[in-house]
């Protein structure tokens, strides 16, 4: 019976080693998982600050290509009034220009010069002098 006892006792020894050997594996393991996680966790405040300059550079770049688009939209617009109101004139002067070489307008010209040279003719008094 000792030997069955001291068999045991040695198959435990054996155990008990074996479970130390795995527990200070398994702590290895995790001091190196853990070294790894701190390395990622200063990459990824390295990447997060990067994405931040970045949104900010692009929030930036946005806003200036925004401005710039307004400025020209604004220039256009202001262009095209000005040719709207160039439009508008010629076509206002081509109007009284076909109206005033129109049939209509030449018989409402004659009209109004032949009353202006009656009024004129009229409207001049006759002064008899008296001797």
């Amino acid at each position: 019976m000792s030997d069955i006892n001291t068999a045991i006792l040695e198959r435990l020894e054996k155990v008990v080693d074996t479970l130390q050997e795995n527990s200070m594996k398994m702590g290895q393991l995790l001091a190196v998982h853990n070294e790894k996680l701190d390395k990622q966790d200063k990459v990824d405040e390295v990447l997060f600050e990067k994405l931040d300059r970045l949104s900010a550079d692009l929030n930036r770049e946005t806003e200036t290509i925004k401005k710039g688009c307004e400025r020209d939209i604004r220039l256009v617009d202001d262009r095209l009034r000005m040719m709207e109101k160039k439009m508008w004139t010629i076509a206002g002067a081509l109007t009284v220009i076909s109206f005033i070489v129109s049939p209509i307008g030449q018989k409402v010209l004659q009209g109004i010069v032949t009353n202006q040279t009656l009024t004129n003719t009229i409207s001049t008094p006759i002064i008899n002098p008296v001797k």
